[in-house]
């Protein structure tokens, strides 16, 4: 038996998949074109700060002499050190106050700067807002995701039958249409995927305060035990902390498994101090299996990420199923494409929002501004951090209020685009030239000319759309002026 929606769901859901649209259309736009591009943060680290040793390989001596090195003026509370991976293959160290890369020999090398890449990623988590309220904000951008993706298909019953069907050059209410709803049919899995994963980082802290007081009698430190592990309960003398011999013993103790971190908790308690070996595990989907020793080095267990509970298996596995690092750069790329889709499918249907109104005013024109001005406000703050250490964050939004404004002031929503297309391939282009300046012929090293060369690459694109875009707005005008001179002739 075939299920088909009656007119009055068809209705329904069409209005209740607008509203939820319209409502979070702007913070959707954000949050969905930072993911794409953080998906690569990796690789914008390392071009952020070209220059620095890279290798896979390392000595867990030099690794202590730099963990000893970097608290000779005492230890902070926390350190987490950074070991080499594929996608970064660099050390660091990094603290409460500051970070280091560290040097073959173990020695502290240049303080770490990524200053751009996590303005990127704090846009996508946190929409650079404090980071408690930020993380619900967004996490409940992907239950409105979830309910756009469930409204949406009920509100196009035709939409897998007409999943190849492009209107394309027609009226612009059909072909934004058009253009939402393929790509909407063709991502919906991965879009369900990363919504629900999404919601997962912020409603977490939700979720347990109403599961403690249910299955833990209000006790949410006994519910984060469950989850995350118990901590080491210590009495040990003080010691220099071995960070050598716990990583070590890491070929014996799982010979299979890759240590991709270090952290050393209660750094400034001797007595309680101990160390958290995080590594990675060949065909499984978990972030890292946790590998807890005590400053002597002595391993004193596993969480069980790997092969404990199910549900703790699953939560262990979100980040890199939200995030695409599993599989290689391959499936990276295929975030980056898929994640690029479920931008456009965010601006398709605000503008299909916008065609459908019975009029025009300042939100078309605020929107065009919003969307086609971030660009630019990406690539400026990312001159201002890199280039001339200033901080990023105004910079940004300061280009994108601008964009509006002038958007506004323009009164013309193709006008505004090409125009900020154009500023937004100059602003690249300049950023690529203020790189390759700031670092030399380390710009021309690792991944950074690969970097360089597909930002060059998206500032010609932009390029072409806005001269595109404005050479078709200059045949429309002289066809409207030989038709006005036509009639003025024949008068």
């Amino acid at each position: 038996m075939r299920f088909v929606p009656s007119a009055a769901l068809v209705r329904q859901s069409l209005a209740s998949h607008s509203w939820l649209g319209v409502m979070a259309g702007a913070m959707l736009y954000l949050v969905c074109l930072s993911g794409t591009l953080a998906v690569f943060y990796p690789e914008f680290e390392r071009w952020e700060q070209p220059g620095v040793r890279e290798s896979t390989r390392f000595d867990p001596a030099a690794v202590e002499r730099a963990y000893h090195a970097a608290t000779t003026d005492g230890a902070t509370h926390y350190m987490f050190i950074a070991l080499p991976t594929p996608d970064s293959p660099r050390i660091s160290l990094s603290n409460e106050k500051s970070g280091w890369f560290v040097n073959e020999d173990g020695s502290l090398g240049p303080v770490v700067k990524r200053d751009w890449t996590h303005l990127l990623v704090d846009l996508h988590l946190y929409l650079h807002l404090p980071a408690n309220v930020g993380m619900i904000l967004v996490s409940a951008l992907g239950a409105v995701v979830c309910g756009l993706i469930v409204s949406g298909l009920m509100a196009h019953p035709r939409i897998f039958k007409d999943a190849f069907a492009l209107r394309w050059g027609g009226s612009r209410l059909l072909e934004q249409a058009d253009l939402h709803n393929r790509l909407s049919v063709w991502s919906s899995p991965f879009q369900l995927m990363i919504a629900v994963t999404g919601a997962y980082f912020g409603l977490a802290q939700l979720m347990s305060m109403l599961m403690a007081p249910v299955y833990f009698d209000g006790d949410r430190a006994a519910l984060t035990a469950r989850v995350f592990g118990t901590t080491p309960q210590l009495q040990q003398p003080a010691q220099p902390l071995a960070v050598a011999s716990a990583l070590n013993q890491m070929k014996t103790i799982a010979p299979n498994a890759t240590p991709i971190y270090v952290t050393v908790e209660e750094a400034d308690v001797p007595e309680k101090r101990y160390m958290i070996i995080g590594a990675t595990l060949p065909q499984r989907l978990i972030y890292a299996e946790q590998y807890h020793f005590d400053s002597a080095g002595r391993y004193l267990g596993k969480v069980g990420f790997s092969d404990g509970e199910p549900g703790r298996q699953v939560i262990f596995s979100v980040y890199r199923l939200h995030f695409g690092y599993f599989g290689g750069f391959a499936v990276k790329m295929l975030y980056g494409v898929l994640g690029l889709a479920m931008t456009v499918v965010c601006v398709t249907g605000f503008n299909v929002w916008l065609a459908r109104r019975k009029r025009r005013d300042y939100l078309a024109n605020l929107w065009a501004g919003f969307v086609w001005g971030t660009v630019p406000g990406l690539a400026l703050a990312a001159i201002a951090q890199i280039v001339f250490g200033v901080h990023g964050v105004a910079v940004f939004w300061i280009t994108v209020l601008a964009a509006m404004a002038l958007s506004q002031v323009w009164n013309d929503e193709t006008r505004a685009k090409q125009r900020l297309e154009i500023a937004g391939a100059a602003a690249i282009t300049a950023l690529v030239v203020g790189h390759c300046i700031r670092f030399g012929a380390a710009a021309f090293d690792g991944v950074a000319p690969w970097v360089n060369g597909s930002l060059l690459l998206a500032a010609l694109i932009l390029l072409g759309a806005g001269l595109r875009r404005a050479a078709n707005a200059a045949s429309r005008n002289a066809a409207t002026s030989r038709l006005a001179g036509g009639s003025i002739d024949s008068v």
